[in-house]
């Protein structure tokens, strides 16, 4: 089973994004570097607009992601409710 991975960069901005990431998707793990949090997932991760949201408590632009995303691997999947990372097609 592969792994699909997003990166961010480790600031206040990007920590409720990873919150809501981990919350919505179980099975994933993050690992926190200096500057970097890493979060990966066997096959498939959902990011939701909507768990951000709840997150930080107003609306949120998934296009806000690009910001402090730093890398990511996988099959992308986007609209304006969700990314999706998968090895599927």
């Amino acid at each position: 089973m592969s792994n699909v991975f997003i990166a961010f960069q480790a600031n206040e901005e990007s920590r409720p994004i990873v919150d809501a990431i981990l919350a919505d998707n179980p099975q994933a793990t993050a690992v926190h570097s200096p500057g970097l949090v890493k979060i990966d997932c066997p096959q498939r991760l959902v990011i939701k607009r909507e768990s951000i949201e709840e997150q930080i408590g107003r609306s949120f632009d998934l296009q806000q992601l690009h910001i402090n995303l730093v890398t990511l691997s996988g099959n992308i999947d986007e609209d304006d409710d969700q990314l999706t990372l998968s090895w599927t097609h």
